[in-house]
């Protein structure tokens, strides 16, 4: 039989883990992980995968909530996914899920939460893009900043056609040859 497994997460520095751990060692959890950097979500992923590594087949990951698995809902799909590919289970204290339970309810619960994953990843992708939009209809100029403007571009083209060397030009604008070579070959984006 396995082992109850606890894992608290606060998302920002002003939140307190003593409320999830108190309640994480009141529902019986045996070890407790636990993530508090709001801004590092790299140390989050770190301790989720340290007590993914921990846990083994029978035991049940024990949440207060089920959003203290990652920050977005396609995270903890990942989470729910990979605990259960270990034959481990997950319950959220709020009641939200338990995937022991294997009920036509509790199955249908998981698979909205899937869907959910599913839209949410779509709005973001559909927000994205219609601000990109918007943003280059407005002028707004994508990708590394060109380190030459258009009247030095021309000079550099005079100067070359008066017998100047690319390795002098690159030199004194302090770009790269390359970029010299493509100026005068009319390829001038940088």
């Amino acid at each position: 039989m396995g082992q109850p497994i606890g894992f608290a997460r606060v998302s920002t520095q002003g939140q307190d883990l003593d409320s999830q751990l108190a309640a994480l060692k009141a529902a019986g959890c045996a070890k407790i992980f636990d993530g508090k950097n709001s801004g590092a979500k790299e140390v989050n992923k770190v301790r989720l995968d340290e007590m993914i590594n921990y846990i083994r087949e029978g035991d049940t990951v024990i949440v207060t909530k089920l959003d203290r698995l990652g920050r977005s809902l396609r995270m903890i799909l990942e989470a729910l996914d990979t605990i259960e590919g270990k034959k481990a289970s997950v319950r959220s204290l709020d009641g939200a899920i338990d995937t022991s339970n294997q009920s036509p309810t509790a199955k249908a619960q998981q698979a909205l939460i899937g869907v959910f994953s599913q839209l949410e990843r779509d709005l973001i992708v559909s927000r994205t893009s219609e601000g990109r939009d918007l943003a280059m209809r407005n002028g707004v100029q994508f990708g590394r900043k060109q380190k030459l403007n258009d009247s030095q571009k021309k000079t550099i083209k005079e100067r070359h056609k008066k017998g100047e060397s690319v390795r002098k030009l690159a030199s004194e604008y302090n770009v790269s040859r390359p970029t010299i070579d493509r100026i005068i070959k009319g390829n001038n984006k940088h």
